[in-house]
């Protein structure tokens, strides 16, 4: 089983470049294919969404049966073990106390000099479609990160649409957590037909202004397209994660962590980056038995990511593993570092970063209750992790007094003149005060 290790110190600027290569596919490549799903959902509606589940999913339904039903959300609650039940529960107690914490005042004013009052007014976006994917399996988490955001910032009407299950259903687990956020509206559709359903609206699936959440690549480009129909929100594609490391990480626990990624599919990316040559090694020795000791697809994933987009980076310093992770801006960052706390100062560009030998990206995706809907393929450097600022958006404010208004109106005033615009200029030269 071949393990990769770069070092770091030994590679050239193409060698780099090609280390913070993601394994997305070119969505460019992808046009011609997802073009064509776009037009027919616009033109065909449920039609063309009913078809594509029998192509792509193998799904045969009725367009009746796009939306899920009373009768499935209370069939779900029957069927999903109390134990998973209260698994979800715990989760979204932790997730929804997080991002209650987040939410800003409605409205507010600061005086910027006497008589002059600015500030913002905060409000909910009105309609927004969830995407939940399930490619590789159930995804209640995804449904609790995007749901409780997007409920607790108060949008007028949120749905969900998520590729159908074997048999036309949609799995207990996550019809279990979207009655938990309060959220009733569930399609089953997915894949690029999905976005195209939420930004035009078919005779079932209501148009939203915008959609969140992670998806694959068909998704990607299908929002891409749809800019100009549908807000996309942040990129979040094909998983990744960096597992910074000095001489204090214990090798074994530093092996399991960088396989959770990695497990995710092929195209995911997990990186273990250290300046300790002795960690490095033992790292790289115990992977082949954990990854031997587990079951198939995960067992395959775990070998061929290490083996291309993944593996051991070897720098020289702390330092230069802070700076070669802030240049390949992971969606996950754990840091198993002694001064945890040094490393989160120095680094600027990561979905999110998880300090401390005791806090595995496990426990940040699912329960610790800060939200795992990230930023990838760089874009960790532009964009953030999924917040209630997702699902808000600000107005300006500005109020003047008749003091203020005269003790400001020459400055606008020539500001006017001088970029040329008349009419802006007569507002204040022509006004009846």
């Amino acid at each position: 089983m071949t393990i990769n290790l770069f070092v770091l110190d030994e590679m050239d600027g193409v060698q780099v470049r090609n280390l913070l290569t993601r394994s997305e596919t070119d969505i460019e490549n992808l046009i011609p294919v997802v073009t064509p799903i776009i037009e027919r959902v616009k033109h065909e509606g449920d039609a063309a969404l009913v078809d594509f589940n029998a192509k792509f999913d193998k799904v045969t339904m009725e367009i009746s049966q796009l939306k899920a039903s009373e009768e499935e959300f209370a069939q779900a609650r029957r069927n999903l073990p109390a134990d998973v039940q209260e698994v979800i529960r715990k989760s979204a107690d932790n997730i929804r106390a997080f991002h209650e914490a987040q939410m800003p005042d409605a409205m507010w004013f600061k005086e910027i000099q006497p008589g002059i009052m600015a500030g913002e007014k905060i409000s909910p976006i009105p309609s927004v479609g969830l995407y939940v994917p399930r490619g590789k399996g159930s995804f209640p988490s995804v449904m609790l990160m995007l749901g409780l955001p997007a409920k607790i910032a108060g949008v007028g009407r949120i749905i969900v649409c998520t590729p159908p299950a074997p048999g036309g259903g949609v799995d207990d687990a996550t019809l279990f957590a979207a009655e938990l956020c309060g959220i009733r509206e569930v399609y089953k559709t997915g894949g690029a037909q999905a976005i195209a359903a939420m930004a035009y609206g078919t005779q079932t699936v209501p148009k939203v202004v915008k959609t969140s959440g992670p998806g694959s690549s068909y998704v990607a480009c299908a929002k891409r397209l749809l800019t100009s129909k549908i807000d996309g929100g942040a990129p979040a594609g094909p998983s990744e994660s960096i597992i910074l490391c000095d001489e204090t990480a214990n090798p074994h626990n530093a092996a399991i962590d960088l396989l959770i990624e990695a497990e995710h599919g092929t195209d995911s990316t997990a990186m273990l980056v250290t300046h300790d040559r002795e960690l490095a090694l033992a790292v790289r020795e115990r992977l082949p038995a954990l990854i031997a000791d587990l079951p198939e697809p995960r067992k395959s994933y775990c070998t061929h990511v290490l083996s291309n987009y993944g593996g051991i980076v070897l720098t020289r310093s702390l330092e230069d593993s802070i700076a070669f992770t802030n240049e390949f801006a992971p969606e996950h960052l754990e840091v198993m570092t002694a001064d945890p706390l040094f490393v989160a100062n120095g680094i600027v560009n990561a979905g999110e970063i998880l300090l401390g030998h005791h806090t595995p990206i496990t426990i940040g995706n699912f329960s610790l209750g800060v939200n795992a809907i990230l930023p990838t393929g760089g874009f960790a450097k532009t964009y953030s992790c999924v917040t209630v600022f997702d699902f808000l958006k600000r107005s300006s404010l500005g109020w003047l007094t008749k003091q203020g208004y005269n003790d400001i109106k020459d400055t606008a005033l020539r500001f006017a003149q001088y970029e040329g615009f008349p009419s802006h200029a007569n507002a204040i030269l022509k006004r009846e005060v």
